[in-house]
């Protein structure tokens, strides 16, 4: 996969401008587990995923994780870049949840195109409108939602991502893309389990009851009055 094939606009630079992203980027294999770039260090570049799957989370002072979005194949995090837009601090840390291959465009090379191209400073400014609305949704989520709904809406997302309803995944790491305490997840997967709607073993959440969950995430309707 070409770095091309990841940005919508390429077709619309010159041939200079793809020619000096091209030249900046380089590729870069992580391993899982990775941290690729933390909230307080200087610009880490525009990160291109081209194989394997990042996450980005957010980190309070007291040690609590909590997901704001996943990044696969031909996704673009943007964030790790943020300096190069005026204005913008935004402390969020990036690893590798999976082996994964990757773009690395510098900053200031990428910055030197998009100050020559409209379509791509328009396209820079979408994708950063998009990622912050992803962050309200998040917070819409915490605010509003039970813990309950919320897990259960985390469940049937990771098993559309993993492709499966055998899900790997521990209590502490469920806990940290939620941005809850461990003993919180226990219970409610335990609550979860005690309903029929998953199996839990060591190191695994198996989803049996998917419509349950399904019908959990739904969004409650408030109660009808007589008149």
């Amino acid at each position: 996969m070409d770095l091309e094939s990841c940005l919508p606009v390429w077709d619309r630079l010159t041939a200079d401008q793809q020619r000096s992203l091209s030249t900046a980027a380089t590729e870069k294999s992580v391993k899982k587990g990775t941290v690729l770039h933390s909230g307080g260090q200087e610009c880490t570049g525009l990160l291109v995923v081209r194989s394997g799957q990042l996450r980005a989370y957010i980190l309070s002072d007291e040690g609590r994780e909590i997901t704001i979005y996943r990044l696969v194949e031909m996704d673009v995090c943007l964030f790790s870049a943020s300096c190069m837009l005026r204005n913008i601090q935004f402390d969020v840390t990036v690893e590798a949840e999976k082996d994964s291959l990757l773009w690395v465009v510098p900053t200031d090379a990428y910055r030197a195109v998009m100050e020559r191209s409209a379509p791509l400073a328009n396209y820079t400014n979408e994708l950063m409108s998009g990622r912050f609305s992803e962050v309200m949704w998040l917070m819409e989520q915490v605010m509003w939602r039970s813990f309950d709904q919320r897990l259960a809406d985390f469940l049937l997302q990771e098993s559309a991502l993993e492709g499966t309803s055998a899900l790997s995944i521990t209590h502490e790491r469920i806990a940290g893309h939620l941005g809850s305490a461990r003993e919180v997840v226990t219970r409610m997967l335990r609550y979860f389990q005690s309903e029929g709607m998953v199996k839990l073993a060591r190191g695994s959440v198996e989803l049996t009851d998917v419509k349950r969950l399904s019908a959990l995430c739904a969004p409650k309707k408030p109660a009808r009055h007589r008149q």
